[in-house]
């Protein structure tokens, strides 16, 4: 790798070019870093390490407001670069370093920063230097990284020297990154999505859409179990209940694109009270597989912005996405909806499927709901309740607490709304249109739709579906179950 490194640098210079191995770099890379630094959390006052640093086109804008910052790259000509135009910076300290060899003090750092460095390490580097992050970040810390996935992205030829670059998957990166953990008797910590998504700049540029950033936070975890053993609830849904396997049999039951009750049903009846229009942005909270916003921007020209924690379900999005060549108004992103943030008034519309029976503090989501809204916005929820908790039966109880479920009647989510500043706040109990929507869709997988089903998955897959659909239905009819349409205004 530095053989590589020093290669380009002589052949190139310590440039723009040469840093992002794209002989058009000096054409986007302003736009292109622009993007990135609006999208890190605000680095007033921290103690910060920048990785990779490369000529500094980073460092001197994070040391104008950070409190100290460690620039280390290891090659030495692009190290001394940085150095003889930001060394005038007295919060700001030079390394020539292999980060991989690097030691630094446990919870020294509020913010690790790496734009293209892990893509040059093999798999158990990237789990040696993730732990070393994890070590030296603060609880509540933050870790940010940005890598070329699938392909080659510069415009550089890799003939006349040996590539050492390792072009990952997403999914790839956030297995590794996320696993290590730090654990003792009280608790666990480890590095937790907050989001990844793809380098806008990139799209437009080029229609690249391979350029990844995440933003992973040092956090504390369950110990009690409710992962069903995986290390994060974002591994247990990728996992567990939303392998793609398990995605691609829900979309035969919902329908195509969709992930959530009643399909485009649903979609087209909630839609319409919302008046969308061509000027809107819309924040889908759990967008499944696409079909709502794809549909939204459909019948509107509206811009959609999606959220979803299942790795699996954004990349199924994406391929939807291409394929239906709406790029240019929708964008999809893996986060975490209790710990994204974006600036207050920037949605006109948050809508969200049967998504928040995951998030147990909902007055807390709620109220950034509200502060994301613009005056006048909308906020549209369908969502999983349940009768008042006194009244559960040991099944409900045992399959709300399986899924990590936190149910509410409709009246108190209404309520929770109302508390958050919603006004004209519909609350409206539909469990007698959930249930017949779900016999429907029961009916449909077992007759018009079973013989292409089997065509593609096994009787196991069938049966799994239409018994989980019948112990909905059971719980519908004892009472326990219900499910909630939501709707209210800033």
């Amino acid at each position: 790798m530095l053989s590589y490194w020093e290669t380009h640098a002589k052949r190139d210079g310590a440039t723009k070019e040469a840093m992002m191995l794209d002989k058009n770099a000096s054409s986007f890379s302003e736009k292109e870093r622009d993007e990135i630094l609006s999208i890190l959390p605000d680095v007033t006052g921290l103690d910060m390490i920048e990785l990779g640093s490369g000529i500094g086109r980073f460092t001197p804008i994070l040391a104008e407001k950070a409190k100290s910052v460690i620039a280390v790259e290891f090659v030495g000509d692009f190290t001394k670069e940085n150095e003889r135009v930001n060394g005038h910076m007295d919060n700001i300290k030079f390394m020539t370093k292999d980060v991989l060899e690097l030691e630094l003090p446990e919870n020294s750092l509020d913010m690790v920063f790496s734009n293209w460095l892990m893509m040059y390490f093999t798999d158990e580097e990237v789990l040696l230097f993730s732990n070393k992050v994890l070590k030296w970040l603060k609880p509540g810390g933050h870790f940010f990284f940005r890598e070329s996935c699938y392909r080659q992205s510069g415009t550089r030829s890799h003939t006349e020297s040996y590539n050492p670059t390792i072009y990952r998957k997403p999914l790839d990166y956030t297995n590794l990154v996320t696993s290590p953990v730090v654990q003792n008797e009280k608790f666990v910590q480890g590095l937790d999505i907050i989001f990844f998504r793809a380098i806008q700049t990139y799209i437009d540029v080029k229609n690249n859409k391979n350029q990844i950033c995440w933003l992973v936070e040092k956090s504390h975890r369950d110990i009690e179990g409710k992962n069903q053993g995986c290390h994060s609830f974002q591994q247990f849904l990728d996992t567990k209940q939303y392998s793609k396997n398990g995605i691609l049999r829900y979309e035969r039951i919902f329908g195509l694109d969709f992930l959530s009750t009643g399909g485009m049903e649903t979609t087209v009846k909630y839609c319409e009270r919302l008046n969308l229009t061509s000027d809107m942005k819309v924040l889908d909270i759990g967008h499944g597989i696409g079909g709502s916003p794809f549909y939204m921007n459909r019948i509107s020209g509206c811009e959609v912005v999606g959220l979803d924690l299942s790795v699996n379900m954004v990349e199924i999005s994406l391929e939807k996405l291409e394929k239906y060549k709406l790029q240019d108004k929708i964008r999809f992103e893996v986060a975490d909806c209790t710990k994204r943030n974006f600036p207050d008034n920037s949605f006109d519309v948050i809508y969200s499927r049967d998504t928040i029976l995951h998030v147990s503090d909902k007055p807390a989501l709620f109220r950034n709901f509200y502060r994301w809204l613009k005056p006048g916005g909308q906020i549209l929820i369908t969502d999983y309740c349940a009768a008042d908790q006194a009244t559960w039966n040991a099944e409900f109880a045992a399959y709300v607490a399986s899924r990590g479920y936190d149910l509410h009647t409709p009246a108190a989510y209404g309520k929770m709304l109302e508390g958050a500043g919603f006004s004209g706040v519909d609350a409206i109990d539909e469990t007698v249109y959930w249930r017949d929507i779900l016999t429907r869709e029961q009916a449909k997988i077992q007759g018009e739709e079973r013989a292409s089903f089997l065509e593609d998955f096994s009787e196991k897959d069938l049966d799994d579906l239409v018994q989980g659909w019948a112990r909905k239905v059971v719980r519908v009819d004892e009472g326990s179950q219900k499910w909630g349409v939501f709707y209210g205004k800033k």
